[in-house]
């Protein structure tokens, strides 16, 4: 499955919503996405994984890289994730200790 991506401005931040499988060949597209948001100066990310079907070493490692770029730009990166599946890799990994993971966008917590 290819991996599609959109990416949306919404209140200042930026959100990635990855749609199909993050793996080692896919991950080089979402790096090159967020790579080209962070150098546009955009460097408030939320990755939204909801549609995230799939998700690797290589993808998880791609999250991390990403992370760290935002926050060497004085930036800020967190998750959106609500798949169970996914959110066990995160804490299997202990990734949950290091990532801000949210069950709904940022935007959609201050409505609520």
């Amino acid at each position: 499955m290819q991996l599609e991506i959109e990416v949306r401005a919404e209140h200042g931040h930026h959100v990635v919503v990855p749609r199909g499988e993050i793996d080692l060949v896919s991950q080089l597209q979402l790096k090159e996405v967020i790579n080209n948001l962070v150098v546009a100066g955009h460097v408030h990310l939320v990755v939204d994984l909801d549609e995230t079907t799939f998700l690797d070493s290589t993808g998880l490692g791609a999250l991390i890289g990403a992370r760290r770029m935002t926050h060497a730009f004085k930036g800020s990166f967190s998750l959106v994730c609500s798949n169970e599946r996914i959110l066990r890799l995160f804490t299997i990994t202990s990734l949950d200790k290091v990532f801000k993971i949210r069950d709904a966008h940022p935007v959609e917590e201050q409505l609520t």
